[in-house]
């Protein structure tokens, strides 16, 4: 074979090799256009942050036992750059960790571009985003939800929501202000 004839045949043989990579991640795309792994099961799928809940009928029992409002984070844990910098700078830290078991049941609402999620947990997050009328990211809401034990259907009692706070005082003082209306206004 002549040097142009082989370099003819890698030509075509790495252009194969590319569509051929190229269609299997088309086929492993997410609903935001980003390579991912197959989604983890429901029953294995976590929050990116320990002591957080992903799933709605968690928070909501958890809620209902201990008589705290859930506060979820609507969050695109691995894309969005405010959403990282709030869970930096407020979510990991021992005080606010401290600061929410003391007053919150947390819920992690993710919408990741690069990983997987679920698909019931992905519709889940969802009809939550639309419900909240979500718009951008980070979103943290504070609400109460009741149960209509006739129809199963919950009713949404909002108290407030926020977004980035650079520091913990900053975020939970804010959520503070929210809970003691709320509790006010009973």
């Amino acid at each position: 074979m002549t040097f142009i004839m082989r370099k003819i045949v890698f030509t075509l043989a790495m252009a194969v090799m590319a569509m051929s990579s190229y269609g299997q991640a088309r086929t492993a795309n997410t609903q935001g256009g980003a390579t991912a792994k197959l989604a983890p099961s429901v029953e294995n799928y976590t929050a990116a942050n320990e002591g957080w809940l992903v799933k709605l009928d968690e928070a909501f029992e958890e809620s209902q036992a201990t008589g705290k409002p859930i506060m979820a984070n609507f969050t695109g844990s691995d894309w969005c750059g405010w959403c990282i910098r709030l869970e930096k700078a407020v979510f990991s830290k021992d005080e606010f960790k401290s600061w929410a078991d003391d007053n919150v049941v947390l819920l992690e609402l993710d919408f990741p571009r690069r990983s997987a999620i679920p698909e019931e947990i992905r519709q889940q997050n969802g009809g939550l985003q639309q419900a909240f009328k979500v718009r951008g990211f980070p979103t943290v809401w504070v609400f109460n939800l009741e149960k209509n034990e006739e129809s199963g259907k919950m009713a949404i009692n909002a108290i407030g929501k926020t977004g980035y706070k650079a520091t913990v005082g900053e975020f939970t003082g804010e959520v503070d202000q929210m809970l003691e209306r709320a509790s006010l206004a009973k």
